[in-house]
């Protein structure tokens, strides 16, 4: 059940943590340094009106943007943490440590939504592009036009979001 308006919905794409600077290190200067950043971004976006904030729920920098968003709660306590999962058990070849994460993130959201009922060859394409339908602005960080964050740039780009996205090529 959707309980938010595009106009005021913003969603996130970024890479998993093999992608992302340092392999992930989420202790490394430069991620702690894009985490500042991207809290940043929600605040922001609070601060314009924007209530709802949908995560695809993959490792790397989508459990970033959840962890943010709840963050950003406690100065911001009318936004919301949508999480849109691609299918059922998506996570289940994560680990331990991962899951836990997941499980927490979930536990604290506001609306979960599980797109399909299971894996299909196009249900990550299918998430993202359901994210960027139900959205006005893209917060996210790209290091690869030809990754998944660089098809949803693009894709949020022809739908006529505002872009916030930060580029991680030299």
């Amino acid at each position: 059940m959707m309980t938010w308006d595009k106009a005021h919905t913003a969603c996130f794409t970024g890479h998993r943590p093999e992608k992302l600077p340092d392999g992930g290190d989420e202790d490394s200067i430069v991620n702690r340094a894009l985490k500042s950043m991207l809290l940043m971004e929600i605040l922001e976006a609070a601060r314009e009106g924007y209530t709802h904030f949908l995560s695809g729920m993959a490792r790397g920098y989508d459990m970033w943007a959840c962890e943010a968003v709840l963050e950003a709660k406690k100065s911001c306590p009318q936004i919301q943490l949508v999480c849109v999962i691609p299918f059922e058990g998506h996570h289940s070849r994560w680990s331990k440590k991962e899951t836990d994460r997941l499980d927490r993130f979930l536990a604290q959201s506001d609306e979960v939504i599980v797109l399909e009922k299971e894996y299909s060859q196009d249900c990550f394409a299918k998430r993202n592009a359901f994210m960027v339908n139900h959205a006005s602005l893209l917060i996210g960080v790209c290091g690869s036009p030809r990754s998944g964050a660089g098809q949803t740039v693009r894709y949020a780009k022809r739908r006529g979001l505002a872009l916030r996205v930060l580029s991680l090529q030299p």
